[in-house]
């Protein structure tokens, strides 16, 4: 689904926390009110743009689609009120509610799905999440351009009628459907602010739980506010969120033991320091952290014992360890562990995925297949560069990464960590050599993984490509699309092809240690998707 972010520091955002901190605390006495950091900066409001974590969090939160998504992914009633599905998986209708209203006052329509999917598969919007489309009529052949937007699989039937076309059944489309890049949009809106839709809390509207406010498009603090107009607002007791971006967790803990902040997350020494606490949470994620080779970039990558070369000599229990030390594991293979498991016989898909060689440690297999793979590249030396952003955790994992990689004879690497923002724009335009991306599942299924390293997916930074991982990938989303037991098989024979071509080079799957304190009740969470639904949230006596 999304690109996952790392807390990083800054001197700028440390001083914001500490004046706004303060300032929602005095409003607390008289509203129910919380006060969260974030670890990075929003990067748009726009749903057929956003890709990341923080924004995409908000999105949901402000916004709302057919359904929402509860606890354990359970399918919840949004805008939608009942849905019709044909026998053949391939045709949903969809009866909307007609009380649901834009904060402008406009009525949520179905036309307004219509305006936003067409708006997200079209060329012209370069929407990075349109591979998600993947299955409803037309939606590859107009990404391509191939098709006008007008033929994609979605009409509105009546006011608050919308009905769905697929080409081939869907297992996860429900859960889809709770996802911020199939939420609706207000054409009125869009056209009023045009470029400028998404990139303030101004050029917006909104038609879920909340409406945000504060956003410039550049600053590090803004809020979320109870929606009025919201169809369900009975059911939404906070009155007001503060979000602040804290990239330091070290501030962060400061601010919440001085009751500044409501939650924090916590990282290194302060998780062993605070584990016993009544209010520690640890959730594992859905999230992987792997290298990205780029192979269209630099020709040496696209030599395999290279690449194995490189994931061989990365020790990733002391990383996870000594390094990280937040819980967080090394990966068992690309798609992280938790997240499916085989309808045949109930274990778990990275388990049943596993190439062991391909995450394992050997560093003196690694220096004998760099001296295999430089003599077939007519090399002595590789020189290369590691991209990733520039949080705290981020340096330190590129500090490490860096010591195991020297380790091999005639390697050299070299560091650049920027912010996570520039991160993003320097990996979709394929400015690096090696980078470590992180991936996190946009619902609970292998495929939001191994769909985005198919030849032409437009996540697919480092370039890899494979005809027998794309056709295995091919028949999971159609011929055994409504087979759950082969489509699994299609799924562990592609990660398994990824894995022996060492296609990337899997590291660790993200833990997150937080302090949330005993009086917030009513977090939606979830491992894999949107992390957080606030709706419900309510601050007890």
């Amino acid at each position: 689904m999304k690109k996952q972010e790392k807390l990083k520091v800054s001197g700028i955002a440390v001083l914001i926390a500490l004046t706004l901190a303060g300032c929602g605390q005095t409003k607390a006495a008289s509203k129910k009110t919380i006060s969260m950091p974030t670890g990075t900066e929003i990067t748009t409001l726009d749903s057929s743009k956003a890709i990341d974590d923080t924004s995409l969090t908000q999105i949901s939160n402000f916004n709302e689609g057919l359904y929402r998504i509860g606890n354990n992914s359970k399918i919840l009633p949004g805008i939608t009120t009942h849905v019709t599905e044909a026998k053949n998986g391939k045709k949903y209708v969809f009866t909307l509610r007609k009380n649901a209203k834009w904060s402008n006052g406009d009525a949520v329509v179905a036309q307004d799905f219509v305006y936003a999917w067409q708006r997200t598969v079209s060329p012209k919007t370069a929407s990075e999440f349109a591979y998600l489309y993947s299955g409803i009529h037309n939606a590859d052949k107009i990404s391509a351009g191939k098709v006008p937007v007008k033929t994609l699989g979605i009409k509105a039937t009546g006011k608050y009628k919308l009905t769905v076309t697929l080409d081939t059944p869907i297992p996860y489309f429900k859960l889809l459907m709770g996802f911020p890049s199939f939420f609706p949009q207000n054409k009125k809106t869009v056209d009023k602010y045009g470029s400028k839709y998404g990139s303030t809390s101004k050029d917006m509207v909104y038609d879920g739980p909340f409406v945000q406010k504060g956003w410039t498009g550049s600053n590090l603090s803004w809020k979320l506010v109870n929606n009025s107009n919201y169809w369900d607002k009975s059911d939404v007791k906070l009155d007001q969120m503060n979000f602040q971006v804290i990239k330091d967790t070290t501030t962060g803990l400061n601010l919440y033991n001085s009751k500044k902040l409501d939650t924090v997350t916590l990282s290194g020494s302060q998780v062993a320091q605070y584990q016993s606490n009544k209010n520690f949470v640890s959730r594992k994620l859905a999230q992987s952290s792997y290298i990205e080779f780029n192979q269209s970039k630099n020709k040496v990558l696209q030599n395999k014992k290279i690449r194995q070369a490189l994931s061989l000599a990365v020790d990733r229990e002391q990383l996870t360890k000594k390094v990280l030390a937040d819980g967080s594991e090394p990966l068992k293979e690309y798609v992280s562990s938790g997240l499916a498991k085989d309808p045949t016989n109930g274990k778990d898909f990275a388990t049943e995925a596993s190439v062991p060689s391909a995450v394992s440690y050997n560093l003196k297999q690694a220096k004998k297949l760099l001296d295999e793979g430089l003599k077939e590249e007519h090399k002595t030396s590789l020189n290369l560069n590691l991209l990733n952003n520039d949080s705290d955790i981020g340096k330190k994992t590129s500090e490490f990464l860096q010591t195991e990689w020297q380790k091999l004879h005639g390697v050299k690497i070299s560091l650049t960590n920027i912010p996570y923002k520039s991160f993003l724009t320097d990996e979709s335009n394929k400015k690096f050599d090696l980078a470590l991306s992180g991936w996190a599942a946009d619902f609970s299924d292998p495929i939001s993984f191994l769909q985005i390293l198919t030849s032409n997916n437009a996540q697919n930074n480092g370039g890899w490509k494979n005809s027998q991982f794309d056709a295995a990938i091919k028949k999971a989303d159609t011929a055994d699309a409504t087979n759950p037991e082969k489509r699994f098989a299609d799924m562990v024979q592609a990660e398994k092809i990824l894995m022996k071509d060492q296609g990337v080079a899997p590291i660790y799957q993200s833990t997150q240690a937080q302090l949330w304190k005993s009086n917030i009740k009513g977090l939606v969470y979830n491992s894999a998707g949107i992390y957080y639904d606030y709706k419900n949230l309510n601050v007890t006596k």
